[in-house]
């Protein structure tokens, strides 16, 4: 027994070392956090796509104005506020209508005149000057002009390096070719 008596002031001694050891710490175990919420997918963007019929094309904003000339008449059509983008002019002297399309171009271009039974190019020479434009001109019998005077709705000029200009078909234009007949 005398074995046992030494051996426990060994065992408390080792006990008593045991007893001063810091317990290890205990990680917490890692906190989960939510995944963060996506932002919303942006609206898709609006696509514009041109018509395809130009009768369908949106109108280009004016009105049309009839005046009477020295030389003969003109109907101005554009914003009350603004230049006349395009204009329908009769000189009676040279037994012509012109086709006035406010813009500027180095040289000639193509015009294309579209009404609801024709359509035509002509070729619009550039008239530099105070308010640049560009003019096409036709006999006052041209048939075109009555297909842009009795076009169902509307007419279109297009014109190269120019926004087309979608007009009404309204009594100015039959008027002013009147005019030259």
């Amino acid at each position: 027994m005398r074995a046992a008596s030494t051996l426990s002031p060994a065992l408390l001694a080792c006990a008593a070392l045991a007893a001063c050891v810091p317990r290890p710490v205990e990680t917490p175990p890692p906190v989960s956090q939510p995944a963060p919420t996506p932002a919303p997918a942006p609206p898709p963007a609006a696509v514009i796509t041109a018509p395809q019929n130009w009768m369908d094309a949106p109108a280009t904003p004016g009105n049309w104005t009839y005046r009477a000339t020295p030389g003969g008449s003109q109907a101005l059509f554009g914003q009350m506020e603004t230049d006349a983008l395009l204009t329908i002019q009769c000189t009676r002297g040279a037994g012509q209508v012109l086709i006035v399309r406010a813009g500027n171009a180095a040289g000639p271009v193509p015009m294309r005149i579209l009404t609801e039974t024709q359509a035509r190019a002509l070729t619009a020479s550039p008239n530099p000057g105070a308010m640049p434009s560009l003019i096409a001109a036709l006999p006052a019998r041209d048939p075109l002009l009555d297909a842009m005077a009795l076009s169902k709705g509307r007419i279109a000029v297009e014109t190269t390096g120019l926004p087309t200009v979608y007009a009404p078909s309204w009594p100015e234009i039959s008027r002013v070719i009147e005019d030259c007949r």
